[in-house]
């Protein structure tokens, strides 16, 4: 089913319209707006929508002709039906002269109905109405509890939306323990599941009392704990289809639980940012989720971020290379007191220090079309964290772990 929308300043011309489209079936109204839109606003409503068919009131031609070029410029290949409740010669000949080559006139008929979706259904064959969805998608999977994915989440959309022409997004996707409402201090009491259950009527009245929003990012937080809730993969589907219409950059937190939700948000991103730590547990299972991610065939969007990384570190990065069997991406320093003194005053750490200067590094590198690059893997696996429980000494320095 094709998605149509209607813009008329004529509320009975609309209403009629949409009985008959109906009665028919095969385009759903998504939505009727009762004036002409123009500029921002226009492309804001196209986006939040994305129709396929606009049908147009021509009730004032001179604000119509100035929609439809308005269209033409946001989404090229878009189908316009131009309604009116008169069918005057006049104006038909400059409609077709700016392109405009679908009209109808009350009464609506159904017979003229299936005329015109024969022809628009074949013009999308032909040409494919321009897609809006930004690629610019990226998930941030913890390889446990307390690695500071989220901290990196949220300081690196902070980053990213404070470059040229990237609005932001940053959404919390851990239902369990999610973190973002806290260290951002937000009270906005809407939430992850209201945009869930809401998902499949979303638009550009109801999404911006979800979001709270920080200079150029939106943060739709977690909300509070509530175990019974389940987030079912066809809302996520809807939500990231809306998002990524409405953004440039959606950065999302992740809890690391592996749920159904989570992969598909995963197989939706660009680079899966897999966090782990230089502890023994972390890079166990940092390496566990990695394999399991191959095995869907993401392993190529897998980028590791080391975070609190030490100069003098107990493991050195080649050989945590070694041991995941993929290399490491971006190391971040530990900065204890700094992410506290940013966490108290509920903002992101000072982009002055060297972790600051790491979390803008990763911004850049998001948003620029080169990117992190992708992962090589190791052809041959350290095979330590198979053997049987043992245990283990400090690494002698280019040697591995003694068991």
């Amino acid at each position: 089913m094709l998605r149509g929308i209607a813009i008329s300043p004529d509320q009975e011309l609309s209403d009629q319209l949409e009985d008959l489209l109906t009665e028919v079936g095969h385009i759903g109204l998504v939505r009727k707006i009762e004036k002409y839109p123009a500029g921002i606003e226009l492309s804001r409503f196209l986006r939040a929508h994305a129709p396929q068919v606009v049908f147009l009131s021509i009730e004032n031609l001179a604000k119509a002709v100035d929609t439809i070029a308005g269209i033409e410029a946001t989404v090229p290949g878009m189908q316009i039906v131009a309604i009116s409740r008169n069918c005057d010669p006049q104006t038909l000949l400059e409609l077709m002269r700016i392109g405009v080559r679908e009209f109808m006139s009350m009464p609506f008929s159904r017979q003229d109905l299936y005329e015109t979706l024969g022809r628009i259904n074949e013009n999308l064959e032909k040409k494919p109405v321009a897609s809006f969805a930004t690629d610019m998608m990226f998930s941030f999977l913890p390889s446990k509890a307390g690695v500071g994915a989220s901290t990196i989440a949220m300081n690196a959309s902070v980053s990213a939306s404070q470059l040229p022409e990237a609005k932001t997004i940053l959404v919390d996707f851990d239902l369990n323990s999610g973190m973002q409402r806290f260290m951002l201090k937000l009270d906005n009491e809407y939430c992850l599941t209201d945009a869930a259950e809401n998902s499949f009527r979303m638009d550009d009245n109801l999404w911006p009392q979800l979001v709270t929003t920080i200079g150029n990012l939106d943060v739709l937080h977690s909300g509070k704990l509530n175990p019974n809730f389940r987030i079912e993969a066809s809302q996520v589907r809807h939500l990231i289809d809306y998002m990524r219409r409405m953004y440039k950059v959606v950065c999302v937190d992740l809890s690391g639980n592996m749920e159904k939700y989570s992969l598909e948000i995963m197989q939706e991103s660009k680079r899966v940012f897999l966090v782990c730590t230089p502890e023994i547990t972390s890079l166990h299972l940092a390496r566990e989720k990695y394999n399991y991610l191959k095995t869907l065939d993401l392993g190529e969007r897998v980028s590791v971020l080391l975070n609190r990384a030490q100069k003098r570190a107990v493991i050195s990065p080649a050989q945590i290379e070694e041991l995941l069997g993929i290399p490491v991406a971006m190391t971040f320093p530990n900065d204890y007191q700094g992410v506290h003194r940013a966490l108290t005053m509920g903002r992101n750490v000072e982009p002055s220090t060297e972790l600051g200067k790491q979390f803008s590094k990763l911004a850049q590198s998001m948003v620029e079309k080169k990117g992190i690059a992708a992962p090589q893997p190791k052809k041959s696996f350290v095979d330590y964290f198979s053997l049987l429980p043992g245990r283990y000494s400090r690494f002698p320095d280019g040697k591995k772990p003694v068991v």
